[in-house]
């Protein structure tokens, strides 16, 4: 078999198994940043993803150091379409989770979590 011949077919093969590219949407940045040490409470809440997001299905929740939850209510208001937003009640010292789902562009449910923690 000739080298050329060899590179065609190991190329079809390559082409057989490829899969498109997904669009997940990817948390890119957070405020308050994830594994940040605050020392006040943050006014507010904004995660910023790779791509536009589908608002109306997403969620965001907080959960305290004892697994007390709190869900926050999203504002779109203003904001990008590849960004969630949320004003926060006052929050505690301690550590907090934040805990969101959305759904990305490619109709996929994606989900992620990251801490903080108020240290006044």
């Amino acid at each position: 078999m000739s080298l050329a011949r060899a590179a065609a077919i190991a190329g079809l093969a390559a082409l057989a198994v490829a899969r498109p590219a997904a669009a997940h949407s990817l948390l890119l940045e957070s405020t308050p940043a994830a594994g940040a040490t605050l020392t006040a409470a943050p006014p507010e809440l904004a995660l910023r993803f790779n791509n536009r997001i589908e608002k109306p299905l997403s969620r965001v929740r907080l959960v305290d150091s004892r697994g007390a939850a709190r869900t926050v209510e999203l504002t779109s208001a203003g904001a990008p379409p590849d960004w969630l937003r949320a004003p926060l009640p006052p929050l505690s010292p301690g550590r907090w989770r934040v805990e969101w789902q959305v759904l990305s562009t490619d109709g996929h449910v994606v989900s992620g979590r990251f801490d903080f923690q108020i240290a006044p």
